[in-house]
């Protein structure tokens, strides 16, 4: 095994702060010289904010280190002629898809591709039905998912994330989504060809069974579940077996150098 994917938001830090041992585990990368990105499925903030954010947690991070759904989707919608879009994505969002045509935010019809992102208490049955009208009007667009977690952990506790949205508008209009981000297996492998490793060389640590851990394994890469973040014992009563259970990233270091033992 020679590189590492990290999840973000309850692998390196839960709301506002940073997971303890976080920290010296990314500089420890850093020292080894491990390839690594950040692999997140986070779609309520641009990337741009992302790195701000990490910064000021002490966490460095460039641009480029970090995988997240709407990056992916920008260049799978230039790159599939699916313009115009309907944008259900936070306003800060919309910067990373910036300089592709964008249809109103009234617009019933007219849409190349639909994209669904993290609005959180912005969703309502106006917003929802508004999404259906679309993908049901001829021609009929493309459903775009940026991410398929099922539920994320909150400053408050669990809320939910895209992918309930995301089957209610499948079940409706009978469409099927093109999926940005976990547990894609075309996610996991573009994350791995940007590192310019294997599956079999690349593991995937995270706080998600499903999105993280299956997600991982199902592309081939081996799947780290810790016991921060979203994660819940009866996580481990399900069919998905982790490679490896860490009390959290902080005892990463540990687990690589004694892997082979």
């Amino acid at each position: 095994m020679e590189a590492l994917l990290f999840d973000l938001d309850g692998v390196l830090y839960q709301g506002g702060r940073v997971i303890d041992g976080a920290l010296e585990t990314l500089h420890w990368c850093e020292r080894c010289a491990i390839p690594h990105l950040f692999v997140t499925n986070t779609s309520s903030k641009p990337r741009r904010a992302l790195v701000e954010r990490l910064s000021a947690m002490g966490l460095s991070a460039s641009a480029e280190q970090i995988f997240a759904p709407p990056v992916a989707a920008r260049d799978y919608l230039a790159a599939h002629d699916a313009e115009p879009l309907a944008l259900f994505v936070r306003e800060a969002t919309r910067e990373d898809f910036v300089g592709l045509e964008v249809l109103h935010d009234a617009a019933e019809r007219g849409a190349g591709s639909v994209v669904i992102g993290d609005i959180g208490k912005a969703w309502d049955f106006a917003t929802l039905n508004r999404a259906f009208r679309l993908l049901m009007a001829e021609p009929r667009p493309t459903l775009i998912a940026l991410g398929m977690s099922r539920y994320a952990q909150g400053s408050d506790g669990l809320v939910l994330d895209v992918a309930p949205f995301i089957k209610a508008l499948e079940h409706a209009s009978g469409c099927e989504a093109v999926v940005m981000g976990k547990p894609a297996r075309a996610f996991f492998d573009a994350a791995v060809r940007k590192l310019g490793t294997s599956p079999a060389q690349t593991v995937m640590i995270g706080d998600d069974i499903h999105g993280d851990v299956g997600g991982a394994q199902a592309a081939g890469l081996a799947g780290i579940l810790v016991r921060t973040g979203k994660f819940r014992p009866n996580d481990l009563e399900g069919e998905i077996r982790p490679d490896a259970i860490l009390d959290s990233v902080a005892d990463l270091p540990q687990w690589w150098e004694n892997r082979g033992s």
